[in-house]
């Protein structure tokens, strides 16, 4: 687990095909790596990667074709920057919300705009995804845990301080640029709980029904 609070920005070492996959390796930046023992977990633009060899300026990681497949990593290149984040201990503070570290979509950024010394984007997230992006609640865009400042369908808005800006990869964003998304824990959990048994189901879902008959539409 994580707390979406990024703590280094690192770089793209090396990208090597193993078996059918890829090995990751990152220089570290200034990620404190002396508490970190090979199996431990780090959390690269959001993505949950076992570290199997440790070095003096940073890591290596497998990544499957599965995580390929359905993350940003696979798009990145030698020399690119990444957010990094250590998983949490539970002396931790608890600054973000809780992240697991498993993307659930990726998504665009479709504009960029200046408002005083913020900057204000906006993200175009999967369909499929729309249901558990609400305003005011959590989302976590490439490891970084933010709060969503505005919805309008499957798009919705982010407003970024120049900390995040300086601190984080999002300075670099530009529309057409593609980030890693996952939803809020506790969004996902809630659909399968107002499934009830039916979540045993093969085709159990949310459906217009399900919601009418747990009072979340008016009848």
């Amino acid at each position: 687990m994580f707390t979406g609070i990024i703590q280094a920005v690192g770089e793209v070492a090396a990208l090597t095909p193993v078996g059918g996959d890829l090995r990751l390796r990152i220089r570290s930046g200034g990620l404190d790596l002396g508490d970190v023992r090979l199996g431990d977990s780090i959390a690269v633009n959001g993505v949950c990667l076992t570290a199997v060899e440790l070095e003096a300026d940073g890591f290596a990681a497998d990544v499957s074709r599965e995580t390929l497949s359905l993350t940003s990593l696979g798009g990145l290149a030698v020399g690119g920057a990444v957010n990094l984040e250590k998983a949490l201990t539970l002396n931790t503070r608890l600054g973000g919300h809780l992240v697991s570290g498993h993307v659930d979509g990726l998504g665009e950024i479709v504009e960029r705009r200046d408002d005083a010394r913020s900057v204000r984007f906006v993200v175009a997230a999967p369909d499929e995804l729309a249901r558990y992006i609400a305003h005011k609640g959590s989302i976590t865009v490439d490891g970084v845990s933010l709060t969503v400042n505005g919805v309008d369908g499957a798009r919705f808005e982010l407003n970024i301080v120049p900390h995040t800006l300086r601190h984080t990869i999002m300075g670099g964003y530009r529309p057409g640029s593609r980030v890693n998304l996952e939803v809020d824990l506790l969004a996902r959990y809630l659909e399968r709980l107002l499934l009830g048994d039916r979540a045993a189901r093969p085709d159990g879902g949310v459906s217009e029904a399900l919601l009418r008959d747990n009072g979340f539409l008016e009848t």
